[in-house]
């Protein structure tokens, strides 16, 4: 009897075992399809912030379900808004109608170009890499004008620098196939002057008097800015490199910058004249200029070069300094630029690498057009 019992209490607990078993088991695969019931990517539905309205102004994700409870709807809503926003250039950055969200918000416009790491040097002017083979290539190049100028009219109120006419020491190009002579007839020019003690201001105040925006940068000045004779005055000194932020200020000359960074500072995008008389400085500015591609916001250069030694961190030997010197201005005809002017300042020493080579002046002041240049 007592047998009987026994195996009847066994059989009713095994019973409720298994059926407690079961209901487990069902509730943990009901909540197992709800919670990952698959999202429309998995579909291949639209992926348009995953959801598209209907004419009734109700929502629906795909084909659901209509039976689908509350509490599935949330459960998918949630697993959605991981794949709701689109990458940049993803297609489903565009509309369910085919449009392009980029119509609305035009993009930026690209800034200059990637910025290069060093210039491409010129083939040697001679198999032997002798100077004077080099010197003569690089006096050649810089006293041939590529490009002429027509003289500027007699009404014109820009008189050329140093002294009066196109032999000057400073000279701007204001043919008529350039923009320059249009933008000073509409006084819309801006004029950077680079310099360390500037004298001859020629070339400034008659671009000044003639409408143009004139900055000058000289870092000898007392105050920070100074208006005068309609110029700008700053405080600041153009360098191909900007402040190093781990040394502090007081260790440093912390108003020295590069042009690319006054620029930004400014907010100003082109310059149509560039003044830089920088005292053996300008190769390693100009090749900052070449590497950051800053040339292509100046429509004209006018540069005074130094001849009597290789310039500040232009290292090598002799032939190998001129041939950087050569590379440097080829890098200006690669971006545009055409020599119109050339100037050899006849007081100067003659002193080519400290020593005298084919009778050259220790400083040429040269004149370049940007031919391309679309303000």
């Amino acid at each position: 009897m007592w047998r009987d019992r026994l195996t009847r209490g066994l059989a009713l607990r095994l019973c409720l075992l298994l059926t407690t078993l079961c209901v487990c088991l069902h509730v943990y695969l009901e909540l197992g399809e709800r919670r990952g019931a698959p999202s429309p990517l998995t579909l291949g539905r639209p992926t348009q912030t995953s959801q598209v309205l209907l004419d009734s102004g109700e929502r629906k994700l795909g084909a659901a379900d209509p039976t689908e409870s509350r509490v599935g709807d949330r459960a998918v809503k949630r697993r959605v808004s991981y794949v709701r926003t689109p990458k940049k250039d993803s297609v489903a950055g565009k509309t369910v109608g085919g449009e392009d969200p980029s119509t609305c918000c035009p993009p930026l416009r690209p800034n200059r170009k990637s910025a290069r790491w060093h210039i491409e040097l010129e083939p040697w002017a001679s198999d032997s890499h002798s100077l004077e083979e080099e010197a003569r290539r690089f006096l050649s190049y810089i006293t041939t004008p590529q490009v002429f100028c027509a003289p500027p009219s007699p009404e014109s109120p820009v008189v050329q620098g140093g002294q009066e006419g196109p032999e000057g020491r400073w000279a701007v190009c204001l043919d008529s196939r350039y923009s320059l002579a249009q933008r000073i007839h509409i006084q819309h020019c801006r004029v950077y002057s680079l310099g360390l003690g500037m004298e001859d201001k020629t070339v400034e105040r008659s671009l000044a008097r003639a409408g143009c925006e004139v900055h000058c940068f000289d870092p000898s000045l007392r105050q920070a800015h100074l208006q005068e004779s309609d110029m700008w005055l700053h405080r600041l000194s153009v360098d191909w490199r900007d402040p190093n932020p781990a040394i502090p200020a007081q260790r440093q000359h912390s108003n020295t910058k590069k042009l690319a960074t006054i620029l930004n500072d400014f907010g100003h995008r082109q310059v149509d004249v560039l003044k830089a008389d920088m005292e053996s400085a300008e190769w390693k500015i100009l090749e900052n200029l070449v590497l950051e591609g800053v040339l292509s916001s100046v429509g004209q250069l006018l540069l005074e070069i130094h001849l009597h030694w290789a310039g500040f961190e232009v290292g090598g030997d002799d032939p190998s300094v001129v041939r950087y010197w050569f590379s440097l201005l080829k890098e200006l005809e690669r971006a545009h630029f055409r020599l119109f002017h050339y100037h050899s300042d006849p007081a100067k020493p003659r002193l080519f690498l400290h020593r005298n080579i084919l009778n050259a002046t220790s400083a040429y002041t040269l004149g370049w057009v940007n031919t391309q240049w679309k303000p």
